[in-house]
């Protein structure tokens, strides 16, 4: 359980300096206006900190982390997180440096970003599939007693 807490507080303190970035960044440059830096924030709040903490609660009750599947689950969802918020990162800048950017290097930004995704949702069906398992043992365990 303090594993969970420990990545939230992790993907908090991102969370929280990405909406400072974001604010301070886009006034220094004088954009108004969204930018993709403002997804940050969110993401990695919810997507990141809540669920992690929500984890936590499930840990403390389903032990999920001795589940097989759970080290996918671990890699997926971290991996797929950060590379969609290191792909809003990236866009966002060069959104408020208006950088030109060649067509393909926007197709290539577009399509990191897809398999960040895709790994996030990976990591998040192996989670649900683990919660779902956790979760009939679980009442299958209280049954016996």
């Amino acid at each position: 359980m303090n594993r969970y807490i420990k990545i939230a507080i992790y993907y908090a303190i991102i969370g929280l300096a990405s909406g400072v970035f974001y604010r301070e960044f886009t006034k220094f440059n004088g954009v108004e206006g969204g930018t993709s830096l403002a997804f940050i924030h969110v993401h990695t709040l919810i997507l990141g900190m809540m669920f992690f903490l929500i984890l936590a609660l499930f840990e403390d009750k389903f032990q999920m982390s001795t589940f097989k599947g759970f080290k996918i689950f671990n890699i997926f969802y971290n991996v797929g997180l950060m590379t969609t918020i290191v792909m809003f990162l990236v866009r966002g800048i060069t959104q408020v440096l208006e950088s030109n950017v060649s067509s393909s290097l926007n197709k290539a930004f577009s399509g990191i970003a897809g398999l960040g995704h895709i790994s996030l949702t990976i990591g998040l069906i192996t989670m649900l599939l683990i919660l779902n398992k956790a979760s009939k043992d679980f009442k299958y365990q209280t049954q016996k007693i």
